[in-house]
Formats: C-alpha cells, structure tokens, sequence
C-alpha cells in the first residue's frame, strides 16, 4: 500500500488510537513472519496481504466505534451505556447533575453532554448507581434500579407487537411499532417536557382529554425535580405565553397577533417560526428554526427565567438571545393594577 494510501486509510478511521496501534503491532508481526519464513513480498507486492490488512482495520474500526439509536425488546442500556441519535445530535444515557451522586435517565446535546434536555425519572433518582433501562414484552419503557424496582416507566396503555425505543435527531425519545409507518409513536418524550422546549415540540392542550403540555423548571442546578415554575399556554381568551408559580403569573407575552407575541423581540422572527395551532382538537405552541443549521433550545431556568440560547460550535458555547421577564416591569403586576411601569425607577 502506498504512502497516500495509508494515509487515506489513517483518515477513514479517523485516526483512532486502539486501531493505529493495532495496524502498526500487525506490520511487525508481518516483519518477523517474513523473516522467519524468509518470504519476499511486501505491501505493495502482495496485494490479498494488504486487503486483509485493510479489511481487518476497517472491521475493527466498526465494531469499537458502533453507536446505535434503536432499542429492542431483547436489548437494555445500563449505567455507562448510551443510545446516540443517528446524526449524533442527541446522546440518552445516565447522568449526575452538578455536586449530586444521584442517577438519572436524561437526554443531552451531544457536542454538550452538560446541556440536559430532559429528564425520565427527575423525581425518583437512582441512588445505587446500577440502573438499567429497558423496553417491556407489552411496549413500555420501564427504568430499573439495582433490585429491578420501577423506576419510571412511560406507562403506556395497550400492546405493541414489535416494540421498539428509538432516539431521534430532533431529540425525542419515542416508542413505536418496528413494522408501524414513520412518524406513527405509541409514546414519545415529547409528550412529557422537563424544562427545555427543542424545536417541533409544543405546549398546550388537548381539547378532546384535558390533558396540558408545559415546561416545568428544575428544582435547582443539581436537582432536576420539579421546580417552582412553569411555562405554559394560557388559553383563556387570545392565547398567550405565561410562566407561572404555584400562587401567581410571573411574566406573560401578551397575545398572540398571527404572527408573534407582544413580549417577543420581533427580530427573532427571522431566525424562528412561531405557530400557534388552534382547532377543535387542541390548541399548543410550537416554533421551528428558519435554518436548519442553527442549534436552539428555549429553557425555563430554576430562577424562574425564560431563556432562548443559540451553540456557537467554534467556541462550544450557549450564548443568549433573550431572557424573559426582560426586567422588573416584566414582571407580570410588578406595579399593580393600573400602574405604568418604568424600567429605569423599577430597577432603582
């Protein structure tokens, strides 16, 4: 093989230490082959020599990089194991957040494994360590710990005969039937928001069962449970965005006009798409981005903050759009009932 060749071949492998070392350890057992045989050929000359070679790289390189974004029946992910969305955009796996030992189940960035999207069981940690996660013969997600106790569980209701557990590159985790049509799922994370809304997920209502769809923020930075806030679509009269607490509303974006909201900087209508659907089915918020290059995230932080981030991927960094409320007067009834706020004497 020649020099450029085995350069390529260092580059298709993309450099893996565990493969370069294993090449160069089959070169000098080839050597002392040779000479102990008193063979002649070489790389160049033996051409079945050199595809078994290359072969034998290629192959190892697929075994020790695999990474798979389906769960089966007969399959399970335990602590230290992880599925990866097919474009890697989204690692599952377990976690420990901030200075706490406890385990969880959660989604994350893969280019940013500390940016956590969401959260299985955020109010029932794994203490010992040893969870193992696992879909049932009847179709459910179900997260054990060390005594095979449940965890969690998506709780789904009815049977699926090909149950399957798949993370997709949009970020959701959903369960569906392996011989269903794309885009049919039995169950999916985006169903059940921690405190991250990802483009393509909603909140809202579904008229038909009452159920609502929000964002509920974290406890704190090293306690995923639930928090003190939520982020929801208020559909009394013209639907608006509102974050509540459990005694009042602490911002709102005024109504919705068609095309955006009151509180939402109009600028962020070229970078997003915002929608909100309303029929006799449901009514919910959603956004998509206008460039599908752009990696978003809209988190309602412990603080009780509605933040739109945008990754940088040269500097590895989340850097902010906006925070709402943007100031005090923000701050839904700061001033009280028929009161003109002014940012510069509220902030004094």
């Amino acid at each position: 093989m020649s020099r450029s060749g085995l350069a390529r071949m260092k580059d298709s492998v993309k450099m893996d230490p565990r493969i370069l070392s294993f090449y160069f350890h089959l070169r000098i057992a080839r050597r002392r082959l040779c000479l102990e045989e008193n063979w002649s050929f070489n790389m160049e000359r033996d051409p079945i020599f050199t595809m078994i070679c290359f072969l034998i790289v290629v192959f190892s390189h697929l075994e020790l990089s695999e990474e798979v974004d389906v769960l089966g029946v007969e399959g399970s992910i335990s602590d230290g194991e992880t599925l990866v969305s097919s474009l890697e955009t989204f690692q599952l796996g377990f976690f420990s957040p901030g200075k706490s030992r406890n385990r969880y189940l959660g989604i994350w960035f893969k280019t940013c494994p500390g940016t956590v999207v969401w959260v299985a069981n955020r109010n029932n940690p794994i203490v010992d360590g040893k969870g193992v996660l696992t879909v049932s013969d009847s179709g459910n997600l179900v997260l054990l710990n060390q005594t095979k106790s449940v965890v969690w569980s998506s709780n789904m209701s009815g049977t699926a005969q090909n149950p399957v557990a798949q993370l997709l590159d949009t970020g959701n985790l959903v369960l569906k039937d392996n011989k269903s049509t794309a885009g049919s799922y039995l169950w999916q994370s985006f169903d059940y928001p921690s405190d991250t809304l990802l483009p393509g997920m909603k909140v809202g209502w579904n008229l038909k069962t009452g159920e609502e769809i929000y964002l509920t923020s974290w406890k704190s930075a090293d306690d995923p449970s639930s928090g003190n806030f939520t982020f929801r679509l208020d559909k009394n009269g013209l639907p608006q965005l509102v974050i509540d607490t459990e005694s009042m509303k602490t911002y709102r974006t005024g109504p919705w006009n068609g095309f955006g909201f009151e509180a939402i900087p109009a600028y962020l209508n070229f970078l997003f798409k915002h929608n909100v659907v309303s029929n006799e089915n449901e009514i919910f918020f959603s956004y998509e981005v206008a460039n599908k290059e752009i990696t978003t995230r809209l988190w309602l932080n412990y603080t009780g903050y509605l933040q739109r981030l945008i990754f940088t991927h040269d500097s590895k960094n989340w850097e902010f759009l906006y925070s709402a409320p943007f100031d005090k007067c923000g701050i839904y009834g700061f001033c009280g009932a028929n009161s003109i706020c002014s940012s510069r004497r509220a902030d004094a």
